[in-house]
């Protein structure tokens, strides 16, 4: 038995039955392949997927091995290959949740509001670099950069003003953030509290997937292994203290972006969110209390089947593992519900407006592939922040394939298809090679430090960007299909004034504050994350004094240190 068997043997249980055409079929393919073979092959471009997988010409029941009942089932039953839920979208539409975020908290609550107003169902946070990064906008190391890509929260009061008049207790809030997204967390705690909504009645996600920062966005503070202890707090304190909210959103959308191929995003990212749930278990806690809220993030990249098959073959692994591994008895922790973004890294600059068509058959592929909130990027991104123009049609994209194209009255409209289950099984057949891999190495940490999915997305980029060079991939704009003389279009711009104001913003804060209440609770922190108590009461007890995020990641450094990895080149 290959590796790869014995891998997916142990993660999965099911005797393989094999399905043979008739002799009249066989026939008929073998007639078909002598016809095919006779006709001269379009030149130049590979017949692979995006990742390099080799696409059969025509699938067949003699090439393609499904077991139904094992492996598609019913929409809401195990192996959940065909959705989550028993009505899909017969029942309720994804959640259509735009991201945004720019300048300060009363810019972004402008653009809130004005999404809202257009329909959009959720919200989504995006953060600036220094708030990703855990550094207040008065830091030397923020300037330039303070609001240019996301919005600028250093405090409580920023977040305040962030949902000034959106209330929390009617509305899901995404908040793509990491390493300090404790911080960001207990921020909005306090704002839902102060609103008269307890924190057992707060609806949303944050991110808080630190291991694909070290894989991939890079965006980490502190070393592995107190990061997963911080995450782990989080997972801890949401089972007990925020039972609808998501304490992690299991990202494999900046592998992707990182330059993955569909297989690597999908063996990754779940890799990723295995590791939590041992880190969890390993602290005592029962799979069935935390693994129902746990969540995903999956990039739609352009290579429609491929993707499709992707997000079937997670639902398929996530709940046979949960199940089979890790002893979950709860139905709902083996439901994998994901969030999707269509792909920035598929975005030119080049020919902005055929960006459209891309995001358009990007987010298709991920409604074909069962997806529970959909963020559709704009057009422009490729050169700056969307315009409002930009985002509105890129929401209404997504309310076009909701309401006119037909395809949300069928649950797995494409299953069945020989390919896409072809598809599917491949990619599954490829994460569970990667499983036995990363598990050989000493499971996921082991292998970030070892550098070993760093580099297998380095290599998977340069294979793909070679390939681009030397045009056997033809991307409209690029390298095929160029124009000489583009017109600009209009871009969104920052107005650098207010980087002022932020910077004045946190400093008068800091000067208002109690000085004594802030400087208690900020040793109360530092002494609990010397220690091995849960630290988001003592982060919100520090987010109530009035210190920054900033000042607090600044305690965990000093307490645990900070982290670089060795290149991979």
């Amino acid at each position: 038995m290959s590796r790869a068997c014995s891998a997916r043997a142990r993660y999965r249980r099911g005797v393989v039955t094999v399905h043979s055409g008739d002799l009249e079929q066989r026939r008929g393919v073998e007639v078909w392949r002598e016809r095919f073979e006779a006709t001269p092959a379009r030149s130049g471009e590979l017949c692979s997927t995006i990742s390099g997988v080799p696409v059969e010409p025509l699938s067949t029941p003699d090439t393609v091995v499904v077991d139904y009942e094992r492996d598609l089932g019913y929409p809401g039953r195990f192996p959940f290959t065909r959705g989550v839920y028993p009505s899909m979208y017969r029942g309720r539409l994804w959640t259509m949740r735009q991201f945004a975020g720019f300048g300060t908290a009363a810019e972004t609550n402008e653009r809130f509001r004005y999404l809202l107003a257009h329909g959009q169902t959720g919200l989504s946070t995006a953060f600036d670099m220094p708030t990703l990064m855990g550094l207040d906008s008065d830091h030397p190391r923020s300037l330039g950069e303070v609001g240019r890509e996301g919005v600028a929260v250093d405090s409580l009061d920023d977040m305040r003003r962030l949902f000034a008049g959106i209330p929390l207790g009617e509305v899901s809030t995404s908040m793509t953030i990491n390493a300090p997204a404790a911080m960001l967390l207990a921020f909005y705690l306090c704002v839902g509290e102060e609103q008269g909504v307890p924190r057992e009645r707060l609806r949303g996600t944050i991110q808080t997937d630190i291991l694909k920062e070290y894989i991939a966005q890079k965006e980490y503070i502190f070393p592995p292994e107190p990061s997963m202890r911080l995450v782990t707090d989080m997972v801890e304190f949401c089972a007990a203290e925020m039972p609808l909210w998501h304490p992690i959103s299991i990202s494999g959308y900046h592998i992707r972006e990182a330059g993955s191929t569909a297989a690597q995003e999908l063996a990754f990212t779940l890799q990723d969110g295995f590791t939590y749930v041992e880190w969890a278990l390993e602290r005592g806690l029962d799979v069935d209390s935390f693994a129902p809220r746990l969540s995903f993030f999956f990039n739609a990249h352009i290579d429609f089947f491929e993707e499709i098959a992707k997000y079937r073959a997670a639902r398929r692994i996530w709940a046979t593992v949960l199940r089979d591994r890790y002893g979950a008895k709860d139905e709902r922790s083996l439901l994998m519900r994901f969030h999707t973004q269509t792909a920035g890294v598929s975005l030119t600059w080049q020919q902005p407006l055929v960006n459209v068509a891309r995001t358009a058959i990007e987010a298709l592929a991920a409604v074909l592939g069962g997806t529970q909130s959909l963020h559709t990027n704009s057009y422009d991104e490729a050169l700056a922040l969307p315009t409002e123009d930009a985002v509105r049609l890129a929401l209404r994209t997504q309310q076009v394939i909701a309401h006119e194209t037909g395809v949300v009255d069928a649950i797995d409209p494409l299953g069945g298809s020989y390919h896409v289950e072809a598809l599917t099984n491949e990619l599954e057949r490829q994460a569970y090679a990667y499983f036995d891999r990363i598990e050989r190495l000493g499971g996921m940490v082991e292998a970030i430090k070892q550098n070993f999915p760093q580099r297998e997305i380095a290599e998977a980029s340069f294979r793909y960007q070679s390939e681009v060079e030397a045009r056997q991939r033809l991307v409209v704009g690029v390298n095929a299909h160029t124009v000489d003389d583009e017109a600009p279009i209009p871009i969104l711009k920052i107005d650098p004034a207010l980087e002022s104001e932020q910077i004045e913003r946190v400093r008068a804060l800091r000067a208002r504050r109690d000085a004594a209440a802030a400087e208690a609770a900020l040793a109360e922190l530092r002494r609990a994350a010397a220690g091995t108590g849960n630290l988001m009461p003592p982060i919100v007890a520090a987010a109530k004094a009035d210190v920054t995020m900033g000042e607090m990641c600044d305690a965990l450094r000093e307490t645990w240190g900070t982290w670089r990895e060795t290149p991979v080149f």
